[in-house]
């Protein structure tokens, strides 16, 4: 297996530190408001990683942290009279909500910033020690100057380094070194005691201390979204090595691409910021990680009405093949040679950088080849079996019965509705609803 690291930018084979044994870490939320569609892009994408390392055999031990204290919790607390820890397990739950409704249920554990804040102490502490930060009148900052090293994931300059999260910089050494520690600012904020005063964590510093209370100061795959390469994993990576003593601090660096709405950054100015409830109030959760799988995790993606009604359509005809398939008896073997070339395509796909939109495809064409032959009872239930391991890996469930009996109702409804309107002779109208009707694959005879 082939997989891409943004560190080197190249493919390299997958080798664990431990064998068979894979930690994996992935930047989670700051919960301060609901995770919109770029979120679930992100979350989809690994959750589908991770059931494809356990199925093939791997013990994957799988992270999200949570930033449940920020800038940005605080600024809604004051503006809600909320306190920020309210605040905070409020959309904390809401998002661990929205993660199992899209069948996103890999993660082991999600480690809270505030769970942590001994570890995120004690690393501060040894930074000091070893020289790489310094305590100053508003805080505790780390000495970018220190680590010659900085840029090298993004290939970025120091100079390039913007404020990102940080209190005012009137005491640091230089402009661009970050925040370790924030000293209390109001007497409104959340704060812990601490040897630099009462104060709260930097954004940075809570996922290497949290990553290096699980897995050690090193360890073999870390993700999140393309944003998060500069400065924040920069920073990461900066910390834990310095600390450490050692590099790579993460063996593949695994970064997914952008999700833009309809050609455009989303935005709430913009008026196209979705979030993953307002989604799921008119799309089937399927259909979403179908849409987001179609496209390979690390490319960009565009979100629309008409690329959702698209993956809509493309799945539902795999679950069509799907349900011919059930209520089938016979031995899980079979001779067919295009079953042969689809498992052999998917798990080669998969196998080169989790190329799901190429996986994907061979499904395509195994339903294409199927119809062209007549299938027995052992192709049903050998194709059924690997149709089985698909639907696990993509996290997708191929059957019907759910959308059937949601489909014959809004069907009964609109047949109703047509029927009221021929009885008040509106002919034209319910020729209408007939003639679209037809158009969809559906007869009417009246």
């Amino acid at each position: 297996m082939d997989i891409y690291s943004t560190l080197t930018r190249n493919k390299e084979e997958f080798k664990t530190i431990n064998k068979n044994r894979v930690n994996l870490f992935v930047c989670g939320p700051t919960v301060y408001d609901d995770a919109h569609i770029g979120h679930g892009r992100t979350y989809i994408s690994f959750d589908t990683i991770k059931r494809y390392l356990d199925y093939k055999g791997y013990a994957v031990f799988y992270i999200q942290n949570i930033t449940d204290i920020d800038d940005k919790i605080i600024k809604r607390s004051k503006e809600s009279g909320i306190p920020a820890a309210d605040i905070a397990k409020k959309f904390e739950k809401r998002y661990i909500e929205d993660m199992h409704k899209l069948n996103v249920n890999s993660v082991n554990l999600f480690a809270r910033a505030t769970d942590h804040i001994d570890e995120i102490i004690d690393q501060i502490q040894r930074l000091i020690d070893k020289g790489f930060a310094y305590e100053s009148e508003d805080g505790v900052y780390f000495e970018i100057d220190k680590f010659p090293e900085f840029g090298k994931l993004s290939n970025r300059n120091i100079e390039e380094l913007e404020s990102h999260r940080n209190i005012a910089d009137v005491n640091k050494k230089n402009q661009n070194d970050f925040a370790l520690w924030k000293k209390r600012e109001g007497v409104d904020e959340p704060v812990w005691n601490s040897p630099w005063g009462d104060g709260r964590p930097g954004w940075h510093i809570e996922d290497t201390a949290i990553t290096e209370y699980y897995f050690g100061p090193q360890y073999d795959v870390h993700g999140g979204g393309l944003d998060l390469i500069f400065p924040h994993h920069e920073a990461e990576i900066t910390q834990m090595e310095a600390v450490s003593g050692k590099s790579p601090m993460v063996k593949f660096w695994l970064h997914t691409g952008f999700l833009n709405v309809s050609g455009e950054k989303m935005s709430k100015s913009l008026n196209n910021f979705i979030t993953i409830r307002d989604l799921l109030e008119n799309y089937e959760a399927d259909t979403f990680r179908f849409f987001v799988l179609s496209t390979h995790y690390r490319s960009p993606i565009d979100f629309s009405k008409d690329s959702l009604h698209q993956s809509e359509k493309s799945l539902e005809k795999i679950k069509k093949f799907y349900t011919q398939l059930l209520d089938v008896d016979g031995v899980c073997e079979s001779e067919m040679e295009a079953l042969k070339i689809s498992k052999k395509e998917f798990f080669e796909s998969m196998d080169d950088d989790f190329n799901t939109p190429k996986a994907i495809a061979s499904i395509f064409e195994l339903i294409s080849s199927s119809k062209k032959e007549d299938l027995s009872n052992n192709d049903k239930v050998a194709i059924r079996k690997f149709l089985d391991d698909v639907s696990y890996i993509l996290g997708i469930d191929f059957t019907l019965k759910d959308v059937e009996s949601s489909s014959c109702d809004l069907f009964d409804l609109i047949l109703k509705v047509r029927g009221e309107l021929r009885s008040i002779k509106q002919y034209d109208l319910s020729d209408k609803i007939r003639d679209d009707l037809q158009k969809l694959g559906y007869e009417i005879n009246d």
